[in-house]
């Protein structure tokens, strides 16, 4: 890592300026280092001199000169740089030896030997998915992938709410509402029936008392309506697998709530709750008989800041005055299984492939769980019954494992105003946007869209000897709605969703292509690419562009790991496709002359080797044609 290299030797050089200094001791360095965006500024640069400027008492570009003269001291720094220019008002600017560079092995850090588990998809198993839901899946696998490719133990949970309203309310159309049509998949016909279910409950005040005696079946199990719940939706997440395969979506483990319900996960951790004095039963009021977990003063101040709504009331009830479990309180029970604190464990079976699902009956000696970190890949919508979660943790004494329980959130994704007219909503209001809603029946079908792009792809390729059009299409859609920030709420637009050019999926696809070709021609002239040239005879600023942003790779990798920012790789990958492209127009590679020749065909082979590392932790495919 480059500039954790060149921090680690400024950070040397403050320190030995000798100065007794709370910021030249802090257990983080306050060094940063920067790539200027012009050329002209160096390949990397740092502004600590202004930083410490006040503190030292001194102008910023005395105190750059010191750092500069301490870095000239430092025998292996002199070797990789060509030279330090210091400019006001007192930016140090590297430029490096790239010959020297070329030489170097950069690995990333060591990771500890920690155990990850992620949690991500987890659709209600009552109907087809949609883009929404996508979105999870695709933010969730790429951090499975960039975690596992930093080094990390990676198991990756998809759970599986088989007891809840959603699955309720489709087994309650499935037993009461008649509803026939042409349908592909027994999802899609879900999706249908939920929405006509929902629209039926303001008609038929009685249905909805269905869904009370179905909740309390499918909790209860082995019963008519409870193996209908069961069979609806382990068919439809049947169909949610086949959909997540096709974008290169895999699990190690389906966690069935049901299990965590009937196995007795929730009975052990009510018995530990109840011995702490924030878990109590209401005695009246509009909570009475629900046993609630006591909110501190500091977190009913931030719920009334955030307008919680009612069920996310400032006492989170976790279980209901009529004895059904809150999907919280079941939760708290999963998330002190998967860090191996409670005395149960679940039976395996396997489901499909390598996936395994939990059971009542199976295998007993599987590995899972007994994480270290737990990461919940979850909509920000669900940023306060995570926060239980981790309150609930701290409550038992389990501090370290609540400090190490992440909730990546993300903006969840709507529909601009064009693809809600295609849908056929009303658009008359003016909105800038329209949410999706399976209640209404409102949303595009993961397998609706990607049969959408495919037919765009199929329809403005002039090739058909690489991938399949329905792959490109597959990779289009996941970098689409990967390249947004987490918190951006991602307006889906049909027409935009289906460009090829620009900042897309397929672009970066291309120039992967275009490298795999170049390489692929050298190596017919019994050229070799990945040996390294020993000179560097000229070096073209496109070059030099080139070089600098490959050299950031594993610094990238780095930082997207410890934030847990999947968009800081789709910026990489995009910016290094675009400045191969400008190397590619702009510096001919099997057409150099000779002398030229053997440094950019190593560097064409170093940029597809960078990209084709990206397009994996992407989940992309790394195409030798298209």
């Amino acid at each position: 890592m480059l500039s954790h290299w060149i921090r680690g030797h400024i950070t040397n050089a403050v320190q030995s300026l000798g100065e007794d200094l709370d910021v030249v001791d802090a257990k983080e360095p306050i060094v940063k280092i920067e790539q200027p965006a012009s050329l002209e500024h160096g390949d990397y640069s740092s502004n600590i001199a202004m930083q410490l400027a006040k503190a030292l008492r001194q102008p910023p570009l005395q105190i750059a000169e010191l750092i500069k003269a301490e870095l000239l001291q430092q025998g292996n720094m002199q070797n990789l740089l060509s030279r330090i220019e210091i400019v006001p008002p007192g930016f140090i600017n590297l430029y490096i030896n790239w010959e020297a560079w070329m030489q170097q092995e950069f690995e990333l850090p060591k990771c500890s030997a920690e155990k990850i588990v992620i949690e991500h998809t987890s659709i209600n198993p009552n109907k087809s998915a949609h883009i929404g839901h996508l979105r999870n899946s695709c933010i969730g696998d790429t951090l499975v992938r960039l975690l596992r490719r930093v080094g990390y133990d990676v198991e990756v949970h998809n759970y599986i709410d088989d007891l809840g309203n959603q699955l309720a309310d489709t087994v309650v159309g499935l037993l009461h509402i008649p509803l026939s049509g042409e349908h592909g998949r027994f999802g899609d016909y879900c999706w249908d029936l939920y929405a006509m279910t929902n629209k039926a409950y303001a008609i038929h005040p009685e249905l909805a008392e269905k869904r009370i005696e179905v909740l309390h079946d499918l909790e209860c199990g082995n019963s008519n309506i409870s193996w209908v719940g069961m069979l609806a939706a382990e068919r439809i997440v049947r169909e949610h697998l086949e959909d997540m395969s096709a974008f290169g979506i895999q699990y190690d483990l389906l966690v069935w709530e049901s299990s965590i319900v009937r196995e007795g996960f929730w009975h052990s951790a009510f018995q530990r709750l109840q011995k702490t004095s924030l878990f109590y039963q209401e005695t009246e009021g509009k909570l009475a008989g629900c046993w609630v977990l006591k909110q501190s003063a500091e977190d009913q101040v931030q719920v009334s800041m955030q307008k919680a709504a009612t069920d996310h009331a400032a006492d989170k009830v976790l279980v209901r005055s009529n004895g059904i479990l809150t999907y919280t309180a079941k939760d708290i029970a999963y998330h002190l299984w998967k860090y191996g604190l409670l005395d149960k464990d679940f039976a395996y079976q396997k489901f499909s492939g390598d996936l395994w699902i939990t059971r009542s009956y199976g295998i007993a000696e599987k590995s899972f769980g007994h994480a270290d970190s737990v990461i919940n890949v979850i909509d920000y919508r669900q940023e306060y019954p995570q926060a239980m979660v981790k309150q609930a943790l701290q409550a038992l004494g389990y501090a370290k494992e609540a400090e190490n329980l992440y909730h990546v959130s993300y903006g969840v994704v709507s529909l601009s105003p064009s693809s809600a007219a295609e849908l056929g909503i009303d658009i008359s209001d003016g909105k800038s946007s329209y949410t999706m809603s399976g209640r209404q029946g409102i949303g595009i079908k993961v397998t609706e869209l990607l049969d959408i792009m495919e037919g765009v792809i199929e329809n403005k390729r002039t090739e058909q000897s690489g991938l399949s059009s329905r792959e490109i299409a597959a990779a289009a859609i996941r970098y689409y709605l990967l390249r947004f920030s987490l918190q951006t709420e991602v307006v889906f637009d049909l027409e935009q969703a289906t460009e090829i050019s620009g900042n897309t999926g397929v672009y970066l696809l291309y120039a992967y292509a275009r490298a795999n070709n170049v390489l692929r021609k050298a190596q017919e002239r019994n050229l070799q690419p990945n040996r390294i040239p020993v000179k560097i005879i000229s070096l073209e600023p496109a070059e030099r562009a080139l070089l600098r942003h490959i050299s950031s790779w594993f610094d990238t990798l780095h930082n997207a790991s410890k934030e847990l920012t999947p968009n800081t790789i789709c910026s990489y990958a995009y910016q290094l496709a675009t400045l191969f492209n400008n190397f590619y127009t702009s510096c001919p590679v099997l057409k150099a002359e000779s002398a030229l020749q053997p440094f950019r065909i190593w560097l064409t082979a170093k940029a597809q080797e960078t990209l084709g590392d990206a397009l994996q932790v992407l989940g992309l495919p790394a195409p030798s044609r298209m």
